[in-house]
């Protein structure tokens, strides 16, 4: 006996592929908006903590080797508001911190220490000899070294540009900033830049 039941709304979506696909997605999208839209309107995310200064050429030039080089890979920037992680790494990372970084360097992968920080709690030679070969100062350790960097210099041309471009996106660079961020990085190592910006590294809280 054929079956002239009229399929339920309910039924109609589990049957079809296509309509169940698209009722996800929706689903998805919304959550997302809920959950994203509003921290562009929150002030703890949007504004910079007290103290926070945008990176100095140099250290504009040491966080892109930072990043080229795959260092977010192993060290992340973030530390956990758990008890644990704020007697090693110090006071936890607010957002507030990070409005000038495009993008941030937070992840939840840390095999090697969280670096957010590290600025001032060692020396500009310890972090030369460090990334020139780590286990001179940590012998167990498995990071690799970096002895280009200690060869390598700045490239000076491009980095008008790159703060040019920040500032499109709302780091506060000046007009005198942006055309003297060639000059200042002239003649520098790759290593230097990154030390510059290893030293920086969480101290608008400190």
């Amino acid at each position: 006996m054929a079956d002239n039941r009229k399929p339920s709304g309910h039924e109609r979506i589990e049957t079809s592929n296509f309509l169940m696909i698209v009722l996800i997605l929706i689903t998805i999208a919304f959550g997302g908006m809920v959950e994203i839209v509003p921290l562009f309107f929150q002030r703890s995310t949007t504004q910079p903590v007290e103290g926070l200064k945008p990176y100095t050429a140099l250290q504009l030039a040491g966080r892109d080797i930072y990043v080229r080089e795959g260092c977010y890979g192993c060290h992340s920037q973030m530390v956990r508001p758990f008890r644990a992680e704020t007697l090693r790494y110090g006071p936890y990372s607010v957002a507030g911190e990070f409005v000038y970084d495009h993008p941030f360097q937070w992840g939840s992968k840390r095999t090697g220490p969280d670096l957010h920080r590290v600025g001032g709690r060692y020396s500009d030679e310890w972090h030369r000899v460090h990334l020139n070969n780590p286990r001179d100062v940590v012998p167990e350790s498995n990071m690799p070294a970096y002895p280009w960097l200690l060869a390598n210099q700045v490239n000076p041309a491009d980095m008008g540009d790159k703060m040019k471009a920040l500032r499109m996106v709302g780091v506060p660079y000046t007009d005198d900033e942006i055309a003297q961020a060639g000059d200042a990085v002239k003649g520098k190592t790759e290593i230097e830049a990154v030390i510059a910006y290893l030293q920086v590294l969480g101290t608008a809280r400190k």
